[in-house]
C-alpha cells in the first residue's frame, strides 16, 4: 500500500470516529455541582449559542473554497503538504532591565544548598548579603562556588533548573531568566486538537517577533492525512534559531502532546530549549485576585481583550469534524481565529508579566 493510500485511510478512519469523541459535558447554567463533577464542561446557553453560530457559518460559506476564505498558501516538505496562514501585527515588547535581574539573583543566597529563610536572616545579619560573600564562609563556600559557576556560565536552562529546585518552577526569578533573551528569541506555541488524548492535532499556532511585528503562522490540516507535514513544519520552529518557547499550560499539554504525535509517526521530538509556561506564572501572580486563570479570563481582566464570536476550546473538534464531513470551510473560521488570538494573547500576557517585574522604569 502506498504512503498516499495509507494517509487517505487514516483520514477516513478518523472521520468515522469523530461522532463518538466528545469529551465534555453540557451543564445547565448555574449548575455549579455539575461543573465540579466534570473536568471539561460547557454551559448550556453557551453550547446552544455556539451550535447556532455553526449553522450560520455553514450557510454563509456554503460553496466557497478554502483558498477564497483564508489568506494562505499550500506548503510542502518531505512529509507532505498542509496549509499555511500568516497574520502580522505591530508588536512592541517592553525593554528589560537585565542589571536588575542580575542583582536580584546574585543577592538570593537561598540559592545555595542548605540556606533557608531562617539561615538567610542570620547570615544577612552577619554581613553575608550576596552569594559572592559566601565564598568567605567556611560552611557555605563550596555551595556558593557551585552556584556562581552556574550563574556565570549564563546557560538559561541551567539557571532555571537551579532556581526551580531551590524555590518553585513559577518563582519570579525563573520568569526573570527570560531577560537574558531578545524578544526575537521566543517562539509562542499553541495547538488545537481533535481531543484530549493521542488524537491528531488539527491546527498548530506559532508566534514569532520579526522587525517590530508579531507574525502568527498557523499550520492547518485540510485532512487528517496532512498532520505529518504540519508536525514537521512546526518542529522546525521549535528546534531552529529560536532559543526559548512560551506556552500556556504547555508543560502539561501542548509540548507532551506534540511529542506524542511526532512519536506516532516515528519522527524525532525537537531538542529541549528553555520553556516558559505562562499559566504557572499567572497563577502565582494573580492567585488571590482572579477567580479564573484561563487564558481568556486573563486576557479579559488583565489585557482588556474581549473576544467576539469565540468558541470554547472543547468544541473545536466538532467544528473541524463538520468541515471534514461537509467540505464547508465556514466552521474553520472561528477555530482559526480562536487559535490566532490565543497566540497573540499568550505573547502579550508573557511580556506583561515580565515587564511588571523587570521592565525598565
Amino acid at each position: 500500500m502506498s504512503a498516499l493510500e495509507v494517509h487517505s485511510r487514516i483520514g477516513t478512519l478518523w472521520r468515522q470516529r469523530m461522532d463518538a469523541m466528545r469529551e465534555y459535558e453540557v451543564v445547565r447554567d448555574g449548575n455549579v455541582f455539575g461543573t465540579g463533577f466534570s473536568n471539561s464542561f460547557v454551559f448550556s446557553s453557551e453550547y446552544d449559542q455556539v451550535r447556532h453560530m455553526l449553522g450560520k457559518l455553514l450557510d454563509q460559506y456554503r460553496g466557497l473554497p478554502l483558498e477564497a476564505v483564508f489568506k494562505g498558501k499550500e506548503i510542502s516538505n518531505e512529509e507532505g503538504t498542509c496549509f499555511l496562514l500568516e497574520n502580522r501585527q505591530a508588536f512592541t515588547p517592553p525593554l528589560f532591565d537585565r542589571d536588575r535581574f542580575r542583582n536580584e539573583i546574585f543577592e538570593d543566597i537561598t540559592l545555595v544548598r542548605g540556606i533557608g529563610p531562617a539561615t538567610q536572616k542570620r547570615l544577612n545579619d552577619r554581613g553575608f548579603h550576596r552569594i559572592i560573600h559566601l565564598l568567605e564562609h567556611p560552611k557555605f563556600r563550596s555551595g556558593a562556588h557551585h552556584v556562581l559557576e552556574c550563574l556565570n556560565r549564563g546557560n538559561s536552562a541551567e539557571i532555571m533548573d537551579l532556581i526551580g529546585c531551590r524555590h518553585t518552577k513559577s518563582h519570579p526569578l525563573v520568569l526573570g531568566t527570560a531577560c537574558q533573551f531578545e524578544p526575537e528569541d521566543f517562539v509562542f506555541f499553541d495547538i488545537e486538537t481533535l481531543g484530549l488524548f493521542s488524537r491528531p492535532i488539527l491546527l498548530f499556532g506559532i508566534g514569532i517577533i520579526e522587525q517590530g511585528d508579531l507574525n502568527v503562522r498557523q499550520y492547518l490540516l485540510r485532512d487528517i492525512a496532512e498532520e505529518q507535514a504540519a508536525l514537521a513544519a512546526t518542529a522546525e520552529h521549535l528546534s531552529g534559531e529560536r532559543r526559548a518557547v512560551v506556552t500556556f499550560n504547555g508543560k502539561s499539554f501542548d509540548l507532551p502532546y506534540l511529542s506524542d504525535r511526532l512519536g506516532y509517526y516515528g519522527m524525532e521530538s525537537p531538542a529541549q530549549i528553555p520553556h516558559f509556561d505562562v499559566l504557572h506564572f499567572s497563577r502565582r501572580r494573580w492567585k488571590d485576585q482572579l477567580p479564573s486563570h484561563s487564558l481568556t479570563a486573563l486576557e479579559r481582566e488583565i489585557l482588556g481583550i474581549h473576544r467576539e464570536n469565540d468558541i470554547p476550546g472543547q468544541m473545536v473538534p466538532e467544528f473541524f469534524e463538520t468541515f471534514m464531513r461537509t467540505g464547508n470551510c465556514g466552521p474553520l473560521v472561528p477555530v482559526i481565529e480562536h487559535n490566532r488570538q490565543d497566540v497573540i494573547s499568550l505573547a502579550r500576557l508573557f511580556f506583561h508579566l515580565l515587564g511588571e517585574s523587570y521592565g525598565r522604569r
